[in-house]
């Protein structure tokens, strides 16, 4: 088969959990034997084409159809998800030769692009739902459109044009990556197939790491028992609560120390976070890194640096750093939201807790720091889960399976 991957960007500057996903599939697929590409906007990169871990990756040119709108309100868009258009990839989506199936990242104007080559050329194409689809609590969703605040909006034309309503209506398959949002799909979709296929991980990239040579190169002190929350740097992924939850900790575990690790996506939340961490007297105690580069060891490092990994987020399809931190070995404290109570089974391979509560989050990361024998349990059953369950190999094999049942629903054209 000929597959190509359509996500909104695709760049190892600011790379995330659904970044993730499509290069680890597309990597298996291209292992088993079939064509696979990523295709998406140029968004916040500096090349149009290039191959990040054997998979060939090409960007094109769009453009956000609103008028006055200023190119720091573009930047924000780029990074959180803007409604973008793209004559260029739909030229290019139309003329490219051998295509069997069309997979789509993303909705919105950019999802009724693919929608509307796919009836043009008369060939599926399957949508995988990564950020929630309707489990976003409404101020976040506020967020995404706040940069578009002031400007007059002339793209809904367009979004006619090709259907970006129908994105999901027309789709072959969605694809949920949580059961939460599944459910919740299949209601809105009654007549639609909607599957869930949970994240994976690369057990043996994320099993071994130095830990050590992280701390030295962050100046994170050898001694501290280290909390390391990972995620955009964002209101979903509730890092203020996470440092206010340290604050209370450190009442009873004074020594600790809290890495905050992720690309920034809402620069004004950033300021929040860094003003909470100094007025609260933390700041020998707190590091925030914005990003590591994907290509590089360093995120392995830091799940080897830590010895509690901390998930406060407010509202999360899945978690695939979760799955992450499993196979590093570590004990997780996460949020019960969105996806995570599907597969994160609470005391025994994770203390689940309320995101909204700080120090219910404080007591669950007060017992994996002071209980090692829990801690170790927790750890050592996340571990087998995630190299039994949740490899990479065994998702793509079940995306295969999509993707066939796809084609035999919708046969090429002869």
């Amino acid at each position: 088969m000929k597959i190509l991957q359509i996500p909104r960007r695709f760049v190892r500057s600011d790379w995330g959990g659904t970044e993730t996903v499509i290069l680890q599939t597309s990597r298996q697929l291209l292992a088993q034997g079939h064509e696979t590409a990523v295709w998406c906007p140029n968004a916040l990169a500096t090349s149009n084409e290039e191959v990040i871990d054997s998979v060939p990756v090409r960007r094109f040119d769009y453009f956000y159809p609103y008028f006055g709108l200023k190119p720091e309100a573009v930047r924000r868009l780029d990074q959180k998800g803007g409604n973008l258009f793209s004559f260029a990839m739909m030229r290019a989506l139309r003329n490219e030769p051998g295509v069997d199936l069309l997979h789509l990242h993303t909705s919105k104007r950019l999802g009724g692009i693919v929608r509307h080559v796919a009836m043009k050329r008369r060939i599926p194409y399957v949508v995988s739902v990564h950020g929630g689809l309707f489990d976003v609590p409404s101020d976040e969703a506020a967020t995404w459109t706040e940069p578009t605040q002031g400007t007059l909006e002339w793209g809904k034309a367009l979004g006619a044009w090709v259907g970006s309503r129908r994105v999901f209506d027309d789709a072959a398959a969605i694809i949920c990556v949580g059961r939460e949002e599944q459910a919740k799909t299949q209601q809105q979709y009654p007549e639609k197939n909607v599957l869930h296929l949970p994240n994976g991980v690369d057990p043996e990239r994320f099993a071994r790491g130095d830990g050590g040579a992280f701390r030295s190169k962050y100046g994170i002190p050898m001694e501290c028992p280290l909390i390391l929350v990972t995620g955009r740097i964002d209101p979903q992924k509730n890092q203020l609560t996470a440092v206010e939850s340290f604050r209370l900790l450190r009442d009873s575990v004074p020594n600790c120390h809290l890495l905050l690790l992720g690309h920034v996506t809402n620069d004004a939340y950033r300021g929040k976070l860094e003003a909470a961490i100094t007025e609260s007297g933390l700041s020998r105690n707190v590091t925030l890194i914005p990003g590591v580069d994907s290509g590089t060891d360093d995120l392995v490092n830091a799940f080897h640096a830590a010895n509690v990994f901390l998930l406060p987020s407010v509202h999360e399809p899945f978690g695939i750093v979760i799955l992450e931190a499993w196979a590093a070995g570590l004990p997780v404290a996460a949020s019960r939201v969105g996806g995570i109570p599907s597969f994160v089974e609470d005391g025994r391979d994770g203390l689940l807790f309320d995101p909204a509560a700080p120090a219910q989050i404080a007591e669950a990361l007060q017992t994996l720091l002071t209980n090692k024998e829990k801690a170790n349990s927790i750890a050592e059953a996340g571990r087998t889960k995630a190299r039994e369950e949740y490899s990479w190999c065994r998702v793509t094999e079940q995306l295969v399976t999509i993707y066939e049942e796809a084609l035999r629903a919708h046969p090429l054209p002869q």
